[in-house]
């Protein structure tokens, strides 16, 4: 299979074979699925806290004797059952993070990679270069090359001009080829790869 190369104006410029194995049937979507979760999973920062009955700050004085008030027993101000008292079975930090086998999260990016391939949301092309930092002439770019939606930019090696103009629009992400996950791939409705972020991917699904 082959993907044609074009120019920032949306003109082509030749073909780039692909050298990883298209998954095109059902195979690889459980590994998705783990991966996704488990990279959502890491993104929880884990640090929810209540205070139990213990934990809460205050006299342990009984609030009154046990008989002879009228009013039900009560043997402490930190009870669950009152304002400002302890919780029971409230939250505590916690690691949320899941592990994914090396193995699982390769089958996950390719196929991520293989469905949005063959989908035609993929657009390679020679590199992505940007004079300065100014979000204009990046969205002016992406409109020529009819990537109006969500868009994923992939580059082989982080560009401040890039990542400054790309941070001021909420539907553009910009990563690396060598560093990029099934998540991102299958988060935006666009990819807009150079050829050498698609080189870097190719050898991560070849090991």
């Amino acid at each position: 299979m082959k993907l044609c190369i074009k120019d920032l104006n949306g003109v082509s410029q030749g073909e780039l074979d692909i050298t990883f194995p298209i998954i095109e049937n059902n195979k690889g979507a459980h590994a998705v699925h783990q991966t996704v979760v488990a990279y959502l999973a890491a993104q929880r920062s884990g640090t929810a806290c209540t205070k139990t009955m213990g934990e809460v700050a205050g006299s342990g004085k009984k609030p009154w004797r046990q008989k002879g008030t009228g009013r039900a027993r009560a043997g402490s101000f930190a009870s669950p059952l009152w304002r400002g008292g302890g919780v029971v079975f409230g939250p505590k930090p916690r690691d949320f993070s899941k592990t994914v086998t090396k193995s699982t999260r390769q089958l996950a990016l390719r196929k991520a990679l293989s469905e949005r391939i063959t989908a035609g949301d993929v657009t390679v092309v020679e590199e992505i270069k940007l004079t300065s930092p100014k979000t204009k002439e990046l969205v002016k770019t992406l409109k020529a090359m009819q990537l109006e939606k969500s868009v994923l930019i992939l580059v082989a090696a982080s560009d401040e001009n890039l990542n400054l103009s790309a941070r001021n629009v909420a539907d553009i992400e910009v990563a690396t080829g060598a560093g990029v996950n099934a998540y991102q791939i299958l988060r935006s409705q666009k990819i807009l790869c150079t050829r050498e972020a698609f080189k870097q991917i190719e050898q991560r699904l070849s090991h």
